[in-house]
């Protein structure tokens, strides 16, 4: 399989995802602002839509949407138990997740990377983010990770959109169960392998 990403962009998550699956995999570095490949290929003539993450298949099918190609990746690995069964309730809790945080977390934070925003528009849009990160806070405590004890798909999604805070003036030190989360979560392996290989971790 390809993964197509950008540094540091959602598709951090399922790389991170392929890392903890164990799958094998390519990384193939796709510019989100030149949309050429490093060969010089038109990465728009793979992707139309031009953004990251974009999952090609051994069969040649491709995937786009964050959020449903980590639940793709983590059903290569059942053995892993990256994500719940299919049809039990904690999948759908799993999918909540996943839903939750690309659409009231991740599409919040766009406009912050805006340059065309006004600045009063980015105060409305911060103070947004921080009220969904501090609901995350609170559904974090007691847990390790957003499903409990152990790791799942959403955490990948989460860690990855809430580093992004730092860029733009999104500041989380006073939510202590989500400070801990992202500690947790930039100790492991598979986190640290992903931020590797993007140039993001010396």
């Amino acid at each position: 399989m390809k993964l197509y990403y950008s540094p540091g962009a959602c598709s951090l998550a399922p790389h991170i995802v392929m890392h903890e699956a164990g799958v094998a995999f390519q990384p193939v570095l796709a510019s989100t602002k030149t949309k050429k490949l490093a060969d010089g290929t038109d990465y728009l003539t793979i992707n139309p839509l031009g953004y990251v993450p974009l999952l090609e298949l051994d069969d040649g099918q491709r995937l786009h949407e964050c959020a449903v190609i980590v639940q793709y990746i983590a059903d290569q690995a059942p053995a892993k138990k990256l994500i719940p069964a299919a049809g039990t309730m904690e999948r759908y809790r799993a999918l909540e997740w996943l839903n939750f945080i690309s659409s009231e977390i991740h599409k919040s934070y766009s406009p912050l990377f805006n340059a065309a925003m006004p600045e009063e528009g980015k105060k409305v849009y911060r103070a947004r983010v921080l009220d969904r990160l501090k609901w995350v806070d609170a559904q974090l405590e007691g847990r390790d990770y957003l499903m409990g004890a152990h790791f799942s798909v959403p955490d990948a999604y989460l860690f990855v959109v809430t580093g992004w805070g730092k860029h733009v003036g999104v500041d989380i030190s006073g939510f202590k169960h989500l400070s801990a989360f992202m500690a947790r979560m930039a100790a492991r392996p598979g986190v640290q392998a992903a931020m590797k290989t993007e140039g993001l971790l010396k």
